[in-house]
């Protein structure tokens, strides 16, 4: 009795490690998972940038993902006065705007969905949560996102030189691809 529990509880946790398949996975990957897998043309997948545009714009971009849909838009006429900066608000359009950009690659609910924001924890996360929630329940984001974290001591103090895509190796460009890169007006 005891070795098809531990056949049952195998077989599960490869459903879960194992790409592709479509039980819902483990959440976040590594700048280089989602590298790895974005090149992979054996399982399509759809690799999405959550930045606002302006934001791509002056960090840099990486060809690597298919499409840039914000997950949070900012409200240039409202102060949030405790964060210091413009209010931030969730895109009304992202289910919508990521349901048409998997039907663009004849990809459904059930396909893998990368997200990358700036640092992975303000907008990555939460929007591959929120994916989750809405019935795409493949939906991962990428740690430590673009740019990663900031240097907490010495010469490069507050700078984001740690971890993220930017500081990998990995393939990205000062500008966005002009085909990739969200508009408001081509809805």
């Amino acid at each position: 009795m005891k070795h098809p529990v531990y056949a049952l509880t195998l077989s599960l946790l490869l459903m879960i490690w194992i790409p592709g398949t479509s039980q819902a996975q483990d959440i976040s990957l590594s700048v280089t998972e989602a590298y790895e897998i974005s090149q992979n043309d054996e399982t399509p997948i759809l690799f999405v940038d959550v930045r606002v545009p302006v934001e791509i714009m002056f960090i840099g971009f990486t060809d690597a993902v298919d499409t840039n849909i914000p997950y949070l838009m900012v409200d240039r006429s409202q102060w949030d006065n405790e964060k210091n900066r413009f209010r931030l608000y969730q895109n009304p359009d992202f289910i919508a705007d990521i349901k048409a950009a998997l039907a663009n690659r004849s990809l459904d609910n059930t396909a893998t969905i990368i997200t990358m924001c700036r640092s992975g924890s303000e907008r990555g996360e939460p929007s591959a949560r929120f994916l989750r929630e809405n019935g795409f329940e493949n939906a991962r984001y990428v740690i430590h996102g673009f740019q990663g974290s900031s240097a907490k001591d010495g010469r490069q103090k507050g700078l984001r030189v740690i971890n993220g895509w930017q500081n990998s190796g990995l393939p990205w460009q000062s500008k966005p691809n002009p085909d990739k890169i969200y508009r408001m007006n081509s809805r």
